[in-house]
């Protein structure tokens, strides 16, 4: 399986991160990482990660500014692409086709080629303008799973919330995976 990480400059680049960090130990999964200008000036802000711990943890980094690169054409298969944390500069860009980043180019290509497109909004409140673009991605075929905490698993850390919410984008992309508590319904 290959995978597309993108972490774009909203809040929330721990998500991409997790899912990173996950991935990592998934036997046969590749991850192409491309981090934005201010994806990366978010991980220095937001963590204790080095820009080049998050680097690490990816299978193939490729810069924000490489067009040329093999995930900016439809022929390069990929399984799926997520975008965690999900800039509303990013999602602007993916639902106008303004593909003029590697990022925006790749999620281009992941919903041309009607390929798994999962977008990670992070910001509130969100204007009318935000939903819209919400709307137009979901209608072009983007899975928009926004990083909602569930309180039924009754989590305890920030470290819960964060890992329910990448567990359900590790399901959404088809890999099983611990990170999520299942719900077992109300004891009779």
């Amino acid at each position: 399986m290959k995978l597309i990480i993108g972490i774009a400059g909203a809040s929330g680049v721990i998500y991409g991160i997790r899912l990173l960090e996950a991935l990592k130990s998934i036997h046969g999964v590749e991850t192409h990482l491309i981090l934005t200008k201010t994806g990366r000036m978010n991980i220095k802000i937001e963590t204790n990660y080095k820009v080049s711990d998050v680097e690490n943890m990816a299978d193939i980094v490729h810069k924000n500014t490489d067009i040329s690169a093999s995930i900016a054409s439809g022929s390069f298969k990929i399984d799926a692409m997520v975008v965690a944390a999900c800039a509303m500069k990013t999602l602007s860009a993916i639902v106008h086709s303004h593909a003029d980043d590697l990022l925006t180019r790749a999620a281009d290509v992941t919903l041309k080629e009607q390929r798994r497109l999962v977008l990670m909004p992070r910001e509130t409140p969100m204007h009318l303008g935000h939903c819209k673009l919400l709307y137009e991605a979901a209608q072009m075929g983007a899975i928009i799973a926004p990083p909602m905490p569930s309180f039924y698993n009754q989590p305890k850390t920030i470290d819960d919330m964060i890992n329910h919410s990448v567990g359900r984008i590790l399901d959404i992309v088809g890999i099983d995976n611990t990170l999520v508590t299942r719900w077992q319904g109300v004891p009779q």
